[in-house]
C-alpha cells in the first residue's frame, strides 16, 4: 500500500490532547486514531488501521491521511521511530504537542514515574519518569498549542511561551483559540532528530523565536572529570533546593573519574535525574551533529541547562566545584576508583536512532 500521511498529537494531559486530537482530525478530513487504540506506540502500522477501526467494527479509511492521538506514555523518540520505520506504511508530517500552559511547570516537575512498557503477561516491565516524556514530547514536535493560556498573566505567560520555545526552539508556537490552525506539514520527519534545545544549545545554534528575561540557557564544558560524591550532594542539596534558580532542563554527556573509559548521557528534568553509559557505537539522536561528538567519547563534560531566574555564575562555579582538584587529577585512576560514587551502574543506552 502507498504511504499514509500521519500527524501525530502528543501531550502530557488526556483531557485537552484528546479534544484537539478529535477537532483537528473533524477539521481536516482525516482520520482519527485515538490514543486507546493504540497499545504501545510501536504498534503503529497503517495497515493495522486499514483493517480495523477503532472500535474493531470496521476499516478505516486513511486515503485523506490519519490523526493519531498518542498516549502520554508514549516516548516521542520512539513514537517517531516507529512512524518512521518503512515497514509502518506511514509518512510523519507533523507532531503536534498539545500543552496545558497553566500547568506546564507542575508536569515537568512531576516526581512520578509511569508504566511504559509491561510483560506479555500484563505485568509492569518499563517505568518512565512522566516529567521525562512530557518534556521529550515538547522537545521533538513541529508544533505546540498551548491551551488555557488565558488564565495566566501577561508576564507569566511570556515566560511559559519563552522557556518552550527554548526546549524546543523548532518548533511552530500557537496560542490555541475557538478555531483549530491548518494542519502545517514539513518535510517528513526522519528517525534520528536534533530539535530538542540542548542539543541547540551544545551545538552553539540555538536560536529560540521567544525570549524573556527570567529564561536563560548555560552550556557547561569542562575537561576535568567529575566527582561522583560531591556531583550527588551539588544535586541534593544545591540544585534541587533551587540554590541557582529552577533548572527545568539539563542534558548533555558526562564522565565520573570512578568510571574511566565510559561517557554518559546526563538526562535530568525537574526533579529526576539519570545516566546511561555510552559507547563508541551508539548514535543518540542529535549527537552526529555536535562539533565534538568524537571528543565527548573520550573527555569531559558538556552540559546544557534551561531554567528561570538562573544565577548562571555561580551554576558554573559549583558545577566546578564538582570536577576533580589539581591534586585529585594528579593522584590518578587508582585513587579516583576509591572515590565514593553513589550513582547506580548503568547498562550502554540503546540505540535510539535506529
Amino acid at each position: 500500500m502507498d504511504q499514509v500521511d500521519v500527524v501525530a498529537v502528543v501531550g502530557a494531559c488526556a483531557p485537552e490532547r484528546a479534544l484537539y486530537a478529535r477537532r483537528l482530525s473533524e477539521e481536516s478530513g482525516r482520520a482519527l486514531i485515538p490514543a486507546a487504540h493504540l497499545s504501545r506506540p510501536s504498534a503503529v502500522d497503517a495497515l493495522t488501521w486499514a483493517e480495523t477501526s477503532a472500535d474493531g467494527s470496521a476499516t478505516v479509511d486513511v486515503s485523506a491521511g490519519v490523526v493519531v492521538e498518542c498516549p502520554a506514555t508514549a516516548s516521542a523518540i520512539e513514537l517517531i521511530g516507529a512512524l518512521t520505520d518503512p515497514a509502518a506504511h506511514t509518512r510523519l508530517g507533523a507532531v503536534i504537542c498539545v500543552v496545558d500552559a497553566a500547568h506546564l511547570l507542575d508536569d515537568l516537575a512531576a516526581e512520578d514515574f509511569i508504566v511504559t512498557a509491561r510483560t506479555p503477561t500484563g505485568q509492569p516491565r518499563e517505568f518512565t519518569a512522566r516529567a521525562l516524556l512530557t518534556v521529550t514530547q515538547l522537545e521533538y514536535a513541529s508544533t505546540i498549542v498551548l491551551v488555557n493560556w488565558d488564565v495566566l498573566s501577561t508576564p507569566d505567560l511570556s515566560t511559559v511561551m519563552a522557556l518552550v520555545s527554548t526546549l524546543s526552539p523548532r518548533a511552530r508556537l500557537r496560542l490555541h483559540v475557538d478555531t483549530i490552525d491548518p494542519i502545517s506539514v514539513g518535510p517528513a520527519y526522519a528517525a534520528a532528530q536534533d530539535r530538542a534545545g540542548w542539543v541547540s544549545i551544545l551545538n552553539e545554534d540555538a536560536a529560540p523565536h521567544m525570549t524573556d528575561r527570567r529564561v536563560s540557557t548555560l552550556r557547561y564544558q569542562q575537561l576535568r572529570p567529575l566527582h561522583p560524591g560531591r556531583l550527588q550532594r551539588m544535586l541534593d542539596e544545591r540544585i534541587e533546593p533551587g540554590e541557582f534558580g529552577l533548572i527545568v532542563r539539563s542534558a548533555g554527556f558526562c564522565r565520573f573519574a570512578t568510571r574511566p573509559g565510559e561517557t554518559m548521557q546526563w538526562e535530568h528534568v525537574g526533579c529526576t535525574i539519570a545516566f546511561q553509559v555510552l559507547s563508541e557505537h551508539d548514535r543518540l539522536v542529535g549527537i552526529d551533529d555536535h562539533p565534538a561528538a568524537e571528543e565527548l567519547m573520550s573527555v569531559g563534560q558538556d552540559l546544557a541547562f534551561i531554567g528561570l531566574d538562573l544565577d548562571l555564575d555561580a551554576l558554573t562555579r559549583s558545577l566546578d566545584d564538582a570536577a576533580l582538584t589539581d591534586a585529585e587529577l594528579e593522584a590518578g585512576p587508582t585513587t579516583w576508583a576509591r572515590f565514593p560514587d553513589p550513582f547506580p551502574t548503568w547498562s550502554p543506552a540503546e540505540n535510539t536512532a535506529d
